[in-house]
């Protein structure tokens, strides 16, 4: 799985040739999570109320990035970094 940005200990994934809906992952520790990029919705998974807040602000503000990113990855293609939440 592609590591496409890293904050706080948290890791964001996108998988190649994933399923729909577009949606990126979240790792921090144990904890696992799929979330929805056009809804900013938690699809599947669990996380903290914190490490979520923290993954929202950061999705909100690259939504379109991540959207670039999903379409790339569907393509076979090449992943672009995010910038962390700072």
């Amino acid at each position: 799985m592609p590591e496409i940005s890293r904050f706080f200990g948290i890791i964001i994934t996108m998988n190649y040739n994933d399923h729909a809906p577009p949606h990126f992952h979240v790792r921090y520790g144990e904890q696992k999570a799929l979330i929805g990029i056009q809804s900013l919705t938690l699809l599947q998974g669990r996380l903290s109320p914190r490490v979520f807040g923290l993954v929202m602000e950061w999705a909100s503000v690259h939504q379109a990035e991540l959207m670039r990113n999903w379409e790339q990855a569907r393509r076979q293609a090449e992943l672009t970094r995010i910038k962390p939440l700072e």
